[in-house]
C-alpha cells in the first residue's frame, strides 16, 4: 500500500467500529498518524494495538470538550490535517408520526450538531498548521439524504444536513483563502458488524441477507474498506483540487429503479 499520507494527522471520530474503525486502520497504512474518538474503552484498546493510533474518549455532540480534544492533538503532533466525521446514531429514531422529542434530540446532536462541531474546530485547527491553513474534512453522510426512510426520520433529516453543512464549510473556507477542503461521503448498505448481527439474528438469516445484498444492482452491500479507501483518497493530495462534494458510494442503489 502506499504511504500517501505520510506526514499528516487524522481525526476520526466514531472510530470505534464500523466505517470509523475501518477508516483508522486505512489511514494508519496509508502513514497518517490517527487519533480517534468514541466510548467502547474495550474495542479501541484492540484497535489502538493493532495500529498504533491514539485513542480519546471523547462524545461528538459535547461542545465543551472539543477545545480541549483539539489542543491535545496539537500539543501531541503539532498540527491537523485530516478530520473524518464519522460519529452517528439511529437510537431513538422513528417516524414523524411516532418518533418522542428525546428520540429527536439525541439523532440530531450527534448526528448533526456533532458534525459541526466537529467540522467547525477542525477548520479553526487546520487554520492553525504551521505551513499555512490546509487540510481535509469529509463528513460521513448516507444514500438516505437522497432517499430518505420513512422510519427513520431524524437520521434521514440530519444526514440530508450534513450534506448542505458540507457546502456551506467548503464555500466558508474558500472564502477565506484555506485550503481546506470539505466534502461527504454517501455510503449504501454497508457489511458492518452491526449488520452482519442484524442477519444472523434475523428469523431467517439468508432471507435478510439477500434483502440487504438485493438493495444494490451490484448484487452486494459495500466493504467497510472500500469506504475507508474513498475517505483516505479524499483526505490525501489527489484529491486537493475536490471540494463542497458529495460522493455517493452504494453499488448504484439510488441511481434509478431497479426494473420489473
Amino acid at each position: 500500500m502506499t504511504k500517501r499520507l505520510d506526514g499528516k494527522v487524522a481525526l476520526v471520530t466514531g472510530g470505534t467500529s464500523g466505517i470509523g474503525a475501518g477508516t483508522v486502520e486505512r489511514l494508519t497504512a496509508e502513514g497518517a498518524k490517527v487519533v480517534f474518538t468514541g466510548s467502547n474503552a474495550a474495542a479501541a484498546e484492540a484497535l489502538c494495538a493493532a495500529t498504533g493510533a491514539t485513542f480519546r474518549a471523547h462524545r461528538v455532540q459535547d461542545a465543551a470538550a472539543w477545545p480541549g480534544l483539539i489542543e491535545a492533538i496539537l500539543a501531541e503532533h503539532g498540527r491537523l490535517d485530516i478530520a473524518f466525521a464519522n460519529a452517528g446514531t439511529e437510537h431513538g429514531d422513528a417516524s414523524v408520526e411516532d418518533i418522542g422529542i428525546e428520540g429527536w434530540d439525541n439523532v440530531i446532536a450527534v448526528n448533526q450538531t456533532g458534525a459541526m462541531l466537529t467540522v467547525q474546530h477542525a477548520i479553526r485547527a487546520m487554520a492553525r498548521n504551521p505551513d499555512g491553513a490546509t487540510g481535509s474534512i469529509i463528513i460521513n453522510s448516507s444514500m438516505n439524504a437522497h432517499r430518505a426512510m420513512g422510519n427513520f426520520v431524524a437520521y434521514s433529516v440530519s444526514k440530508a444536513a450534513v450534506v448542505a453543512l458540507v457546502k456551506s464549510a467548503a464555500v466558508h473556507c474558500g472564502n477565506r483563502g484555506y485550503k481546506i477542503r470539505v466534502n461527504a461521503v454517501l455510503p449504501g448498505v454497508v457489511e458492518t458488524g452491526i449488520i452482519r448481527g442484524q442477519i444472523e439474528n434475523a428469523p431467517d438469516p439468508a432471507a435478510a441477507r439477500a434483502a440487504y445484498e438485493g438493495m444494490s444492482p451490484l448484487g452486494r452491500m459495500g466493504g467497510v474498506d472500500e469506504i475507508a479507501g474513498l475517505v483516505a483518497w479524499l483526505a490525501s493530495d489527489e484529491a486537493r483540487f475536490v471540494s463542497g462534494s458529495e460522493y455517493v458510494i452504494d453499488g448504484a442503489t439510488t441511481a434509478g429503479m431497479m426494473g420489473v
